[in-house]
């Protein structure tokens, strides 16, 4: 019986054209309707852009079923990490304002006068100015939509790891 699901191929080529649209759409949201980018979302590009560059290369090597998993496990590890920044994203955008952190100084400004462990720390963690819903998407802010992203990549690349055979 063959399997209904693509080739796991097909399926991190999806992966890094999925990863490269939502960075595409990123960089249209920051410089034609010129959204400033918060510290968390720098994060999260980082994690979609790993994440699609796994993605890519595993795409381009077609390795057989063990390497297919490890890539997989690899990229799963990576978009759960920017996952875990959406959710904090998230969650900072839904607090009452009183509970919303101090907006803190740009990232321009921390890497040259912070060191760097403090200014990562700082981009890490997220600070009032994540807590902003600047646009929304049918309802979605952009965090939320990030969140989904992952959620969706997490899926397809759970597909490769755990599924039976490897077409």
């Amino acid at each position: 019986m063959t399997s209904m699901l693509p080739a796991n191929r097909v399926l991190f080529a999806a992966i890094a054209l999925i990863t490269a649209a939502s960075m595409a759409f990123a960089l249209y949201l920051q410089y034609v309707v010129e959204l400033s980018v918060c510290p968390l979302c720098l994060t999260q590009r980082v994690f979609v852009i790993g994440t699609g560059v796994v993605g890519l290369i595993a795409a381009l090597h077609n390795p057989g079923a063990v390497g297919c998993r490890v890539y997989a496990l690899f990229g799963m590890v990576l978009a759960g990490i920017g996952a875990g920044f959406a959710g904090r994203h998230v969650w900072l955008q839904h607090l009452p304002p009183e509970d919303v952190p101090a907006c803190g100084p740009s990232l321009e400004y921390m890497l040259q006068t912070l060191p760097f462990s403090e200014t990562l720390t700082i981009l890490l963690m997220g600070d009032g100015n994540c807590a902003e819903t600047v646009w929304t998407l049918l309802g979605f802010s952009i965090p939320e939509m990030t969140l989904g992203l992952f959620a969706g990549l997490l899926v397809g690349l759970a597909v490769i790891v755990f599924r039976p055979t490897t077409p």
